[in-house]
C-alpha cells in the first residue's frame, strides 16, 4: 500500500483473514497491489509471500504466472551484485526492471516493457513506485488480467471480475502482451512494442450473488453442488424443456443423496 509518502509492506501466509489481523487496519492509502498466491517457488511462507520488492525496495511488485527463464536471469542478476530474499520468480522480475532502469536511465514504465522482452513464460503483474505516488502499471501475457473502471478516476486490477463487480460493472479485458498505465488518474493501454492501444470497454452482466460462496464452505464445494444448474443452463434453449426439466430433478434427487 502507497500512503502517499511510501510503500508499506505487509505479508503473511495462510488466509486473507490472517493478514487482516496482522494489519489492524494500520495501513491507509488509496494506492495499492495485493495478491492471494500460493508458493509455486519455495515454500508457502511470509518471506515467498507477494509483494516483492527491488533491491533498493523502491518498487513493489505482485505477479500470477510463472518465469520460465527465472533461473538464468537470477545468476545474471547476482552476478551484477543483486541479492534475493526469497525463493520466487516474482522477485527476480522486479529485480530486472530495477536494474533495467537504472542503467537505461529510463522511466518505469519503459523498464518494464523492456524487462518483458526477456522473460519467457505467463505473468500477470501490477507495479508500484515509491518515488510516482500517482502511477501504477500493469501488464499480461497468457495469464488473464481484467481492469475494472469505477467512478472519479478509480481503476481496479484483478486476475478475474469476482473482486471487482461489487465495485463497478464496466471492465476492460487487457490482451497477450498489453501493458495498463494508469497515472494522475488516467488509463492508457500499449503493447509492449510500445504500440498504443484502444481498449474495449464492455459492461459485465453477471451478479455479486453468482460469484460469492453462497453458503458454501468455499468456492470448490459450491461448484460441485451448483453442477445440476450449470447443465440445466448450458442445456436449456437446444432441447424439449419438459425433457430438460426431467432431467433436472433427476440430477437433483441423485444430489440429495449425498
Amino acid at each position: 500500500m502507497f500512503d502517499g509518502e511510501k510503500i508499506h509492506v505487509s505479508k503473511t501466509k495462510g488466509k486473507v483473514s490472517d493478514l487482516e489481523n496482522s494489519i489492524h487496519g494500520s495501513i491507509k492509502g488509496s494506492l495499492g497491489i495485493g495478491h492471494t498466491r500460493w508458493a509455486t517457488h519455495g515454500e508457502p511462507n511470509d518471506v515467498n509471500a507477494h509483494p516483492h520488492l527491488s533491491q533498493d525496495g523502491k518498487l513493489a511488485l505482485i505477479h500470477n504466472g510463472i518465469i520460465e527463464n527465472y533461473a538464468t536471469l537470477k545468476k545474471a542478476l547476482v552476478k551484477r551484485g543483486h541479492s534475493f530474499k526469497s525463493d520466487t520468480d516474482t522477485e527476480v522480475l522486479i529485480h530486472l526492471i530495477e536494474e533495467i532502469q537504472n542503467n537505461e536511465n529510463c522511466d518505469l514504465e519503459k523498464a518494464v516493457r523492456l524487462a518483458l522482452n526477456e522473460v519467457e513464460g505467463a505473468y500477470a503483474i501490477a507495479i508500484l513506485s515509491n518515488d510516482n505516488p500517482d502511477l501504477l502499471i500493469a501488464a499480461r501475457k497468457g495469464s488473464p488480467l481484467v481492469i475494472g473502471i469505477g467512478e472519479e478516476n478509480e481503476y481496479f486490477m484483478a486476475s478475474d471480475a469476482t473482486p471487482i463487480v461489487e465495485y463497478t460493472r464496466k471492465v476492460i479485458y487487457l490482451d497477450d502482451g498489453e501493458i495498463a498505465v494508469v497515472k494522475n488518474g488516467q488509463l492508457n493501454v500499449k503493447t509492449i512494442k510500445n504500440k498504443k492501444t484502444t481498449p474495449f470497454i464492455q459492461e459485465l452482466e453477471i451478479s455479486l450473488e453468482a460469484l460469492e460462496k453462497g453458503g458454501y464452505e468455499h468456492f470448490m464445494l459450491k461448484e460441485i453442488f451448483e453442477q445440476p444448474k450449470s447443465i440445466y443452463d448450458s442445456l436449456r434453449g437446444r432441447i424439449n424443456p419438459n425433457n430438460l426439466t426431467f432431467a433436472m430433478q433427476s440430477l437433483q434427487e441423485y444430489e440429495n443423496k449425498f
